[in-house]
């Protein structure tokens, strides 16, 4: 059974890896099933290394594996709750202006 903890600290992990937008980017591909890292570098429109250091911390937040074939290495989002939960916040519509910021310096209060 999860404790409180244990739950905390999942949403923490998650909340790290939705921090970053490329890892965002990754975990939406990852909702139209698994890939290799070449293929999401190319879909996506980024490097190959930039992509395997992001599917790194992913996988080491407990989000994604990693499944083996030989040489190559296929990755699939964890849990399919966690697919499911990301299908669903990809369907969120905020009510900002595109203009508006949302980061650590324009919650400074002066």
């Amino acid at each position: 059974m999860l404790t409180s903890e244990t739950r905390e600290l999942a949403l923490a992990r998650l909340g790290r890896a939705l921090a970053d937008p490329t890892r965002c980017r990754i975990l939406v591909a990852l909702l139209d099933g698994v890939v290799y890292p070449a293929q999401l570098a190319s879909r996506l429109e980024l490097s190959r290394s930039n992509v395997s250091n992001h599917l790194a911390c992913l996988r080491g937040c407990g989000l994604v594996i990693a499944t083996y074939e030989g040489r190559q290495v296929r990755y699939a989002i964890a849990d399919l709750h966690l697919a499911h939960a990301l299908a669903e916040l990809t369907q969120v519509v905020l009510a900002v202006a595109p203009t508006d910021a949302c980061d650590e310096e324009s919650r400074v209060v002066r």
